[in-house]
């Protein structure tokens, strides 16, 4: 795989998700309304591990509010690949209608070519998101460093939103998944 450099464009597709209206409640007071209600953006680096989905879910119960809108990106090795993007498609639709039923927030999904870390940091440029929410695997140091760690290098790299980083559920907390 090559480097993605800075300045370099990179491949993607944009996701289409199921058309779902959310219902936005009128607000009760006159400060309310207007700006303020705008919402932020919040961007959750997705793929196939629990990790990933407690992270999601994470970000759900604990960050999202009503007027936000979550950009779920997944970084995959091909976007040109058709059984790796159907998957990916799939997987953050399902995730884009769990996101409306449980947070009521709504969701744009994109598929992104290359290395994940790069790829999340360039799309957290990209859309100047208020958070940039991940999961990981809980690796130590060291064996982060050999095997490379995406949460680890959005860590340092990321300079446009504060990256949030869940750890996985420890091994009694299985059964919540």
């Amino acid at each position: 795989m090559e480097v993605l450099q800075e300045d370099e464009e990179y491949n993607w597709r944009e996701v289409r998700l199921p058309s779902m209206t959310r219902v936005e409640p009128e607000p009760e007071l006159e400060r309310e309304k207007g700006e303020r209600r705008r919402g932020r953006d919040i961007l959750i680096a997705i793929d196939h591990g629990p990790n990933s989905k407690h992270a999601f879910d994470w970000a759900l119960i604990h960050l999202c509010r009503l007027a936000d809108t979550i950009h779920l990106v997944h970084a995959v090795s091909s976007v040109q690949n058709t059984v790796v993007y159907e998957t990916s498609q799939q997987l953050l639709e399902k995730l884009a209608v769990e996101a409306l039923q449980v947070a009521m927030v709504s969701s744009v999904a994109r598929i992104v070519e290359g290395d994940a870390g790069k790829i999340i940091c360039k799309e957290a440029a990209r859309l100047k998101p208020a958070a940039v929410v991940m999961g990981t695997r809980g690796r130590g140091l060291v064996q982060s460093f050999l095997q490379g760690s995406a949460s680890e290098y959005c860590f340092h790299h990321c300079k446009v939103a504060p990256v949030i980083i869940v750890p996985g559920k420890e091994a009694g907390d299985e059964s919540l998944i």
